[in-house]
């Protein structure tokens, strides 16, 4: 009996993948893939702070930086000019006084009062190092894993290797990204087929209630109309499409109208706010002068994650010439920055964890690199890719630790040194992906997101 129905069976089967390929209207790539390993979370919320937060103000404490403030000490240069040549620097202090919080005693500066109440649910990574040491060159590394070349960003290999978990919704999106320092190549699937490019919603400086998706809703005709409307252009691209196979750009564009359509009739509850209620948009300072801005993105985030999107980018960017977080000359604005993203960004770790989310979400917090222990122009700190702090916290990794350090100064990772190719492994690795597995033959080679490099941090996973 099972020899003669065999075919039957098989076309049982072929008849469920053809109503789960026509569920999705796009390629079969499109679909969720399973995962390379046991995976321990199911997306990732990557909240990007553009400039290059100072480790040492923030969650890096150096007693031995504070007491020898406003001394002379020997640092070798990484600037054009000045790099591996030795010279004389003024020491300085932190700006911000820290305070030991939690049960795992954690450092944190009067910077982010609010994170600090949720060190017991974060793994600080405190070793991290990078390639470049200017803007552009050290983001684009951290989207990508290349500092100018044209590769594929992390959220596209994360949809490439995984699918979508959500049909009706892109699979990577990010928030009001920046025009500069990389630009949409942070974002871009390169040589990567162009369905796993990213999803741009705003753009930085752009009030945050205006980043959202515009003419998702078309009143002026019926449902009826629009459906028919839908499948005559969706016949007519199809029939473009049988006499161009092999034209990834022509299927991309295909793909972008059909999620744009199915988009129409599901997207717009995911981005309308208005429901949510008061004391969760207190959670995240939402109304709130200076946080309602970020508030509102960090929401659309855990919105955005509950409706299954694989990875987002919450940007806290602007189009100026110095980032944000950049202050070469005026380390007290880092405290403006510190405000407006300190309570939105604890109100989505809380948010998350109430939901029952935050176990299988991985949310990384971090910018291109760190700053000096030294001064610059006064009161300022210069970039600095050899040292510096990140955090990660939920999807399975070790809650309230910090892992690595940087030498006694806060200058150098020294113990347990972390380099951003070891970061996109182990991001990788807590997704179900073997990152030297995950490869995409493109003239004449596999390349992958951490290239020829990177470990798995095998010490900061649950």
């Amino acid at each position: 009996m099972l020899r003669t129905s065999a075919c039957g069976f098989g076309s049982l089967a072929l008849a469920g993948l053809c109503q789960q390929a026509a569920a999705s209207t796009g390629p079969a790539t499109l679909l969720q893939r399973q995962p390379m390993i046991a995976p321990r979370a199911k997306r990732v919320i990557f909240i990007f702070m553009a400039g290059g937060p100072s480790h040492v103000d923030s969650y890096d404490y150096k007693p031995e930086l504070i007491r020898n403030h406003d001394k002379d000490y020997d640092f070798t240069g990484v600037r054009f000019g000045t790099f591996g040549k030795k010279s004389k620097r003024k020491l300085m202090k932190p700006l911000w006084d820290f305070r030991q919080y939690g049960q795992c005693g954690q450092h944190v500066s009067e910077l982010f009062p609010y994170t600090a109440q949720m060190v017991d649910d974060l793994c600080f990574i405190k070793s991290m190092h990078t390639e470049g040491v200017a803007h552009g060159p050290s983001t684009l590394f951290m989207h990508t894993g290349a500092t100018n070349l044209i590769r594929p960003s992390v959220g596209s290999w994360v949809t490439y290797g995984l699918g979508t978990e959500n049909h009706n919704l892109p699979g990577f999106v990010t928030l009001q990204p920046s025009s500069s320092k990389g630009g949409p190549r942070n974002y871009s699937n390169a040589f990567l087929p162009a369905i796993y490019q990213g999803t741009a919603i705003g753009k930085a400086g752009q009030p945050a209630s205006e980043a959202t998706l515009r003419n998702a809703v078309n009143p002026s005709l019926s449902h009826a109309e629009q459906v028919r409307n839908f499948k005559l252009l969706q016949q007519i691209n199809r029939a473009q499409l049988a006499g161009k196979p092999q034209d990834d750009q022509l299927d991309a564009v295909v793909e972008s109208f059909e999620l744009a359509w199915r988009m129409q009739m599901n997207a717009p509850g995911v981005f309308d706010l208005s429901g949510e209620s008061v004391a969760t948009k207190k959670l995240y300072g939402i109304g709130e002068k200076p946080t309602d801005d970020f508030g509102k993105q960090c929401m659309m985030a855990r919105r955005l994650a509950e409706s299954g999107v694989r990875y987002i980018q919450v940007n806290y960017a602007d189009e100026s010439t110095n980032p944000r977080w950049d202050q070469h000359s005026n380390m007290p604005k880092h405290m403006d920055h510190a405000r407006a993203t300190d309570k939105p960004v604890a109100g989505l770790l809380a948010d998350l964890k109430n939901r029952g989310l935050l176990e299988e979400t991985l949310v990384w917090w971090g910018g291109e690199f760190g700053r000096t222990p030294f001064s610059q122009s006064g009161d300022g700190r210069d970039h600095n890719p050899r040292g510096f702090t990140t955090w990660l916290a939920g999807g399975g990794v070790k809650p309230g630790i910090s892992y690595g350090a940087t030498d006694e100064l806060g200058d150098t990772a020294v113990e347990n040194k972390v380099h951003m190719h070891d970061l996109h492994a182990t991001i990788l690795h807590l997704l179900g992906l073997d990152h030297e597995k995950l490869t995409y033959r493109y003239a004449g080679r596999d390349f992958r997101l951490t290239d020829v490099h990177g470990r798995v941090v095998h010490g900061i996973l649950s």
